[in-house]
């Protein structure tokens, strides 16, 4: 989950690492450092806590020199210290690296490295990689670092720089991301497109037990054993820097929730051609989908409740049994899977630790899997048999707001197609429901053209503790998603229970002046979500629900509306999502929090 940026070029290093790494800082922001080879050796600059800590070091006390790499770290082995944060240096100070991932026999080999006169410094498993190249290393820096990782068990992405190396940098990965931005006369390396998009769209992929030797005018790519790739993946990225800032908005996240209309509009572009829904992603013959006998969705966080709409979804228009499970569970679950189960894999970021390891388990037991993500060359499209991509560019915020809108769009696609290709629905119901999914775009504006409510509702609960969410039907994961958002940007406690589940427990939790947040939109349960709101009202909850434009009745059950458009029921998941969304964001907002870089959390989780 940490953020990774290395420089070869004529440009002053620390500029394009503390760039670079600005642009990464939602993979961490524990600490944060960079290492400079320059005419005084090997410099390295590390401080605890967010990156302007680094920033204002490297102000006062420059550091010069053309080749360099930096890190902005999400702590997993040893607490936020200056001592613990990257990069790390060997026993001589001639070794610098920088990693994301995680070592899982490190106390093996730092017990081994300590018992030949290693001094280790930090708590980290880095460290020992270190020491490591430092124990190979004869002169060949490349076979030094190729030696060492053949040592680690576990996940990696690295950049390494020797002193003797001036002009010179290593690159390698396992199972965590790394690129390589391809520059005139000088390239990147990086965890993430953002950081290296100021300097060029051409990227290079570093793929798993790949080594890169990068210097300023060339990379070559080998694999462990030195054998060179003749033609390392490339990727052109068509979207540019300005995609990656604020965009004149106060916070990415905002910003984001206000691209979610055209989230959804590049989501579903080209996917209906003369009453087929196309969905060529699938690579499946017709009568391959419509043999589809079970699907498994498979997904983490936000993305495992974008699953939970599409079961409900699937279900009711291709009749085809769903299960959902959290990734990190699937694997160790023993699910029932054969040829005829499609395995669908949810991330946004393509690079989820437990999701990949959940595809790699599919695949293994035989089932055909499909991806779902938002980045073009992440790591779960290379492992899956097809992806679907959301098309909703850059998201910055570490909580999803856009991908997860434009994941629910892409499923209701894949529902579809499921649905065409078995004859589950007639022609005109299909047809029907994409003219009404088509709208999405125009609903989510006109639910972003009025928030001043939102705000106002959000300043009257900024002192709460505690709230709970509630829902029926396809509401349930709609409330669990706003119950997430809520807990992770505010700090707020919330948790989220099928509306009918209240008098099975929760219900004791309600305190007087408690909100609870219902999801109330027209539909078929819509008479038992008003009962379960009396209930809480009786014990004096303070009751804001989400409701349908138009429902006046809904005033004598709440203190707060937030109203949406109506739609069809089925297709009410995303626009109930959007207030909710705005909902957390300003009660964050006004508690003082900042909701880009919520505590403890990163955006894209690399390691199980």
């Amino acid at each position: 989950m940490c953020g990774i940026v290395g420089y070869v070029g004529p440009r002053q290093a620390s500029d394009v690492l503390i760039g670079g790494l600005a642009r990464l800082e939602y993979r961490g922001y524990d600490s944060a450092g960079v290492a400079i080879i320059g005419e005084n050796g090997l410099d390295i600059v590390r401080r605890v806590g967010k990156l302007v800590n680094l920033t204002g070091a490297v102000a006062e006390t420059p550091v010069p020199g053309t080749i360099g790499i930096g890190h902005t770290r999400w702590a997993t082995h040893g607490r936020p210290s200056e001592e613990n944060a990257h990069p790390h240096a060997d026993c001589t100070g001639r070794v610098a690296v920088v990693h994301n991932g995680i070592i899982e026999n490190y106390v093996e080999l730092r017990e081994e490295l300590a018992a030949t006169g290693h001094m280790l410094r930090s708590e980290t498993d880095t460290e020992t990689i270190a020491h490591l190249i430092e124990s190979y290393y004869d002169g060949d820096l490349v076979a030094a670092v190729s030696s060492a990782i053949k040592r680690l068990d576990g996940s990696y992405a690295l950049a390494v720089m020797h002193l003797d190396h001036p002009g010179m940098m290593v690159a390698a990965r396992k199972d965590s991301p790394l690129i390589i931005g391809i520059g005139e006369g000088e390239n990147v390396v990086a965890s993430d497109i953002p950081a290296v998009l100021e300097y060029t769209r051409e990227v290079l992929i570093l793929n798993d037990d790949q080594i890169a030797t990068v210097s300023g005018d060339a990379v070559r790519v080998t694999t462990l054993d030195g054998h060179e790739v003749g033609a390392p993946e490339m990727l052109h990225v068509e979207w540019d820097l300005e995609a990656a800032e604020k965009g004149g908005f106060e916070d990415f996240m905002l910003k984001e929730i206000f691209e979610q209309p055209k989230a959804i509009r590049e989501t579903l572009r080209g996917r209906m051609c003369e009453g087929e829904i196309q969905l060529s992603e699938l690579d499946m013959a017709p009568e391959q989908v419509a043999r589809i006998g079970r699907v498994y969705i498979i997904a983490c966080g936000t993305s495992f409740h974008a699953g939970m709409i599409s079961k409900t979804i699937i279900e009711q228009w291709a009749r085809v049994p769903v299960e959902v499970e959290v990734s990190s569970e699937f694997r160790y679950s023993d699910p029932i899977i054969d040829d005829d189960t499609l395995v669908v894999a949810i991330t946004q970021s393509g690079e989820t630790a437990d999701t990949l390891a959940g595809v790699r388990e599919a695949r293994d037991r035989g089932a055909k899997v499909i991806a779902i993500t938002n980045v073009v060359g992440s790591r779960v499209t290379r492992e899956s048999d097809g992806v679907i991509y959301t098309h909703a560019g850059p998201e910055i915020g570490v909580a999803a707001t856009k991908t997860f809108t434009a994941q629910i769009a892409a499923l209701y696609v894949l529902a579809l197609k499921l649905a065409q290709a078995k004859g589950a629905l007639p022609q005109e119901r299909i047809e029907h429901l994409w003219s009404e999914l088509s709208r999405m775009p125009e609903i989510v504006e006109t639910i972003l053209e009025d928030i001043d409510g939102l705000k106002e509702c959000g300043a009257r609960y900024v002192g709460a503790s505690s709230s709970l969410f509630l829902g029926r039907g396809i509401g349930v994961p709609v409330a669990m998603e706003g119950a997430l958002k809520l807990k992770e940007i505010s700090y707020i406690h919330a948790e989220a229970y099928p509306a009918g589940e209240m008098k099975h427990g929760p219900i004791a939790l309600i305190t007087e002046g408690m909100p609870i947040v219902v999801v109330a939109t027209q539909g078929h349960t819509y008479e038992k979500v008003v009962s379960n709101i009396q209930e809480v009202r009786a014990r004096g909850a303070q009751v804001i629900a989400v409701a349908t434009h138009g429902d006046d009745e809904i005033h004598r059950h709440a203190e707060h509306i937030l109203y949406v458009p109506a739609t069809a029921e089925s297709l009410s998941a995303i626009p109930a999502t959007i207030p909710l969304q705005l909902l957390s964001y300003y009660i964050a907002k006004a508690r003082g929090c900042n909701v880009d870089q919520p505590r403890n959390l990163a955006k894209s989780v690399t390691v199980e």
